[in-house]
């Protein structure tokens, strides 16, 4: 079976991109949301940017984890 190296890198980087416009998209969205309810509720501004730096570190995991399938899975391409 041959494996086609083109199509290999190509998935690697649609898998990179669109999770990094995923964690951009849902991060920007967090903020904002963040801001609005900042904003509303001073006094409540402690406790919700624990929980937003909470949430934007998770979001940054499932980017950096499809970042290191995503060369995982090149370099085990590549190698074979």
């Amino acid at each position: 079976m041959e494996i086609e190296f083109g199509s290999v890198a190509i998935a690697c980087g649609m898998i990179i991109s669109l999770g990094a416009l995923g964690a951009c998209i849902g991060i920007s969205l967090m903020g904002g949301k963040y801001l609005e309810a900042s904003a509303r509720q001073p006094e409540l501004m402690n406790e919700l940017q624990v929980k937003m730096f909470i949430l934007a570190g998770l979001i940054d995991a499932a980017f950096i984890i499809g970042t290191g399938i995503s060369v995982w899975f090149a370099i085990s391409t590549f190698l074979k």
